[in-house]
């Protein structure tokens, strides 16, 4: 088979394309011949050496990739063959091996696909998607929410974005350039705005103050300020954020994306200010998700928000062969929505 393997720590020229043995399934393990393989930040971190959310770097040479969704084409010892043929997707864990035309995958990770769904978009879904509703756990979101959220032309962005609108919330959506600005309107957004100019923070703070007006207007009282920011930027643009959170606000962190670091928030300014502050990645996730395999329970979530109209992926492809590409695209903010690899 052709897949991409990673033989030394470093820039994005190290992924090369090679052909390789095809794995075999193990006990309780299906073979999946992949259609999509999905991309995520955390693969350019262990790329570059980073371990992220890793207990160890893996050993050399490796294949990356973590999430994968195609047909089920073997089985191995104490798996049914009633899995062989299915269109399935899954959550490889920390073992790797997605970006390659095959791979392995124990069954227990392993979701069947309604007949409408795309591969592709099954992989936005399985990872990207169940952090989404991982996230949303923490805030509630209904016709009185006005919720902020920064790089919402991104994979996870996209799924807040649309799950914030089909709640009733009034959501305003940030990002980089005109193209991914256009982008977050076509999802949604009230407001969409390229916080990458000056004055975009004018411009969101106008647009508050304009449903206050409208708030008055109706008799309905003043508005105020933002309900919720879901922050996976950080930095000086998630500190500016936190700035518009009214009485009673919720920041939710869940990244820094900006390579800034995420905001800390001391508790003398969340009592004087009246909000909170929430990081949900993690235990905390995991505790609030329940059940015995939280991290399904998040995944079938995410599922059933496409399901039920709550979620529709945006997908950027890349070949399998161009790896590298997606790798330095993703790295500098070039891409939308979740970035997938197509053999």
């Amino acid at each position: 088979m052709h897949a991409v393997r990673l033989h030394a720590f470093g820039a994005a020229e190290n992924l090369t394309y090679e052909v390789v043995e095809d794995p075999l399934p193990g006990v309780g393990q299906v073979r999946i011949g992949v259609a999509a393989a999905g991309v995520h930040l955390v693969d350019t971190a262990i790329r570059r050496g980073e371990k992220g959310p890793l207990p160890e770097l893996p050993a050399l040479p490796t294949i990356p990739g973590r999430e994968v969704a195609g047909t089920v084409e073997s089985v191995g010892e104490g798996v049914s063959a009633d899995w062989l043929g299915k269109r399935v997707v899954a959550h490889i864990g920390f073992a790797p091996g997605g970006y390659a035309e095959l791979t392995v995958v124990d069954v227990g990770r392993v979701h069947e696909l309604p007949p409408a769904m795309g591969f592709a978009e099954a992989v936005a879904l399985i990872g990207t998607g169940r952090t989404a509703m991982g996230v949303l756990q923490f805030v509630e979101l209904d016709a009185r929410s006005v919720v902020v959220i920064p790089a919402a032309a991104g994979g996870i962005g996209t799924l807040l974005t649309q799950y914030a609108k089909h709640a009733g919330a009034t959501v305003v959506g940030l990002a980089g350039g005109a193209a991914k600005v256009a982008r977050v309107r076509g999802h949604g957004a009230d407001l969409a705005v390229d916080y990458t100019g000056a004055g975009w923070l004018d411009e969101v703070r106008g647009f508050l103050a304009g449903l206050g007006d409208e708030a008055r207007g109706q008799g309905r009282g003043q508005v105020q300020g933002v309900t919720a920011v879901l922050d996976g930027v950080g930095g000086e643009t998630g500190r500016a954020l936190v700035g518009l959170l009214g009485d009673g606000g919720t920041h939710v962190t869940f990244g820094w994306s900006g390579n800034d670091g995420p905001v800390g928030l001391g508790e003398g300014e969340l009592a004087a200010r009246g909000i909170s502050q929430v990081n949900p990645l993690g235990q905390a996730m995991l505790v609030k998700a329940g059940g015995e395999n939280p991290v399904r329970v998040l995944e079938l979530a995410a599922l059933r928000a496409y399901a039920g109209g709550y979620f529709t992926p945006d997908v950027q492809r890349f070949p399998l062969a161009e790896a590298a590409l997606a790798h330095r695209a993703l790295e500098s903010r070039g891409t939308y929505g979740k970035v997938v690899l197509v053999p």
